[in-house]
């Protein structure tokens, strides 16, 4: 079975961070004998008429998509088109959306913060809404996290230590979709970060800040590599599977006994930063996985009648 694939990252941020990541999934790809090609979401135009499903100017199909984007409207049309894309669209959109991604893994029995979910507000008013959290604050305490639903590199994470804070930060957020959690003293500065494939951890770390409340490497972490226990390695893989992730990178905070407490799941989790520490290409690890899948798949349609 000669498979084909293309690889998806999106074509408007800027630097080289994502195209180098979809290059290593190529080379990976190319190692295990796969052909790929590489494409911005902006070249790949979705179109939809009475009668099809299709892409603009695009002839020809792979057998599957890597999707190294949150562009979930492009994943959507590529697996109505019946191409397997991995990630699935609806695990990634769980995973973009921190609070679908909470609610979730809550209402699974998973250990995360307790969550206080703001609410809707459709724009800014410039308004004083800080009465309509005062039981949240009554519920979590200072400090708390205010976090916003859709961000990366913790640049949407805030620490807040008092009700003016709580005041101002509310107000800048107001008409976008943010959550407030328990602050986790126990793990402040530090988290572990597994990388899933199907249902195996194959590289784990372990991130610390000396001078910020969030570890990661963006904002001056360090890191190290990690050897997770049983019970980190069960609920990192439980953590993608219940999203429906084929693989994912799973953070981890530190309870204040030393339990694991999900702090997030990524889809898109860049892979560079774990091969720098840990020496393991999580690349070659994906394709494998692609490649049984696929042909797992292949298998299962060839027997049907």
């Amino acid at each position: 079975m000669n498979l084909t694939g293309w690889i998806v990252y999106n074509g408007y941020l800027p630097g080289t961070k994502f195209r180098d990541f979809a290059e290593w999934i190529q080379r990976a790809a190319a190692n295990q004998g796969i052909r790929t090609t590489i494409y911005k979401n902006n070249h790949l135009l979705s179109c939809l008429t009475s009668d099809s499903v299709g892409l603009v100017d695009t002839e020809t199909r792979p057998d599957f998509v890597v999707f190294l984007d949150k562009d979930i409207y492009l994943a959507r049309q590529l697996e109505l088109m019946g191409i397997r894309v991995f990630n699935h669209a609806e695990a990634i959109a769980a995973s973009d959306d921190k609070i679908a991604s909470y609610q979730v893994l809550a209402a699974h029995n998973f250990p995360v913060p307790k969550t206080v979910i703001a609410p809707k507000a459709f724009y800014n008013t410039g308004a004083d809404t800080i009465d309509d959290y005062q039981k949240a604050v009554q519920l979590l305490g200072f400090p708390l996290i205010v976090k916003e639903a859709f961000g990366s590199f913790g640049e949407q994470v805030h620490l807040i230590h008092n009700q003016q804070e709580l005041t101002d930060t509310i107000q800048q957020l107001q008409g976008r979709s943010f959550m407030m959690q328990e602050f986790i003293a126990s793990s402040y500065g530090q988290d572990k970060r597994l990388h899933i494939v199907g249902n195996k951890v194959v590289a784990a770390m372990r991130r610390h800040s000396a001078s910020d409340f969030r570890s990661n490497i963006t904002t001056g972490g360090t890191m190290e590599a990690y050897q997770p226990t049983q019970e980190e390695e069960r609920l990192a893989i439980a953590t993608a599977k219940v999203i429906g992730a084929d693989f994912a990178g799973v953070d981890l905070l530190i309870g204040p006994d030393g339990t694991p407490i999900i702090c997030e799941i990524n889809s898109n989790a860049h892979i560079r930063n774990l091969f720098d520490c840990t020496g393991i290409n999580a690349a070659d690890a994906m394709m494998a996985y692609i490649q049984q899948e696929m042909r797992h798949n292949h298998g299962r349609l060839a027997d049907l009648p």
